[in-house]
């Protein structure tokens, strides 16, 4: 199983919609909270290209993008396989 990180702040519908998908799966992930720590916001930008919104969400060494993304591999049956490796 891949490790899964996951970028969010409270009060986000996104973040939690994508935190329950992969809670569903049974997927562990580890989780940074960028709304209490801009080091970490900024940490979540470098690491996706710009990426300022959140979740963002990174599947091993993947960027997967937000919760759109999480859930449009789902759809596509593409989400386990990558969380497979």
């Amino acid at each position: 199983m891949q490790t899964v990180e996951i970028y969010t702040s409270p009060f986000c519908g996104f973040c939690t919609a994508a935190k329950r998908l992969l809670k569903s799966k049974g997927v562990e992930f580890t989780e940074y909270n960028v709304g209490m720590s801009p080091a970490k916001r900024q940490e979540m930008m470098s690491r996706a290209n710009g990426g300022h919104t959140v979740p963002q969400i990174f599947i091993g060494d993947k960027h997967v993008g937000g919760c759109d993304e999480l859930h449009a591999l789902e759809r596509a049956g593409k989400l386990d396989a990558m969380l497979a490796g």
